[in-house]
């Protein structure tokens, strides 16, 4: 099964009861495994979470650390990226090279890498005080 078909599948259960907009993600992680999230919406929109954020919980949650290959999907026109605090995400857990493909349910696709998603992404290494462990 592709990335893009295993988004597909937990799209189907996003919550997104205001917007009606779901999404779904599906990260393989260096180790090869793949984790995925879907979009999960409350009456406040900024605490909800979205797709790409939740597999990438899912991945750290499994005891992968870094980010090969990202998938998207939606139910839109044209294929939607991922928003800026995703993109931040994204390039904390992936190298600047690694492509991510958005698609919508209609076949569309358009494919961007980390870096050109978020060029001048914030390093990590900016923070004086960050987590010797962290990616």
């Amino acid at each position: 099964m592709s990335l893009i078909q295993d988004a597909a599948r937990v799209r189907e259960h996003a919550h997104a009861p205001y917007s009606g907009f779901k999404v779904g993600a599906a990260i393989r992680s260096v180790e090869g495994r793949v984790h995925l999230g879907c979009n999960v919406e409350n009456v406040a929109y900024p605490e909800g979470t979205c797709a790409e954020a939740g597999a990438i919980a899912a991945m750290i949650a499994a005891g992968d650390k870094r980010i090969a290959e990202v998938a998207v999907i939606a139910d839109c026109p044209a294929p939607v990226p991922p928003c800026g605090g995703c993109r931040q995400k994204l390039a904390e857990f992936a190298a600047g090279d690694v492509v991510v493909t958005m698609a919508t349910t209609a076949g569309a696709r358009l494919q961007m890498t980390v870096a050109a998603l978020l060029p001048g992404a914030f390093d990590p290494g900016f923070m004086v005080n960050a987590d010797k462990g962290a990616p």
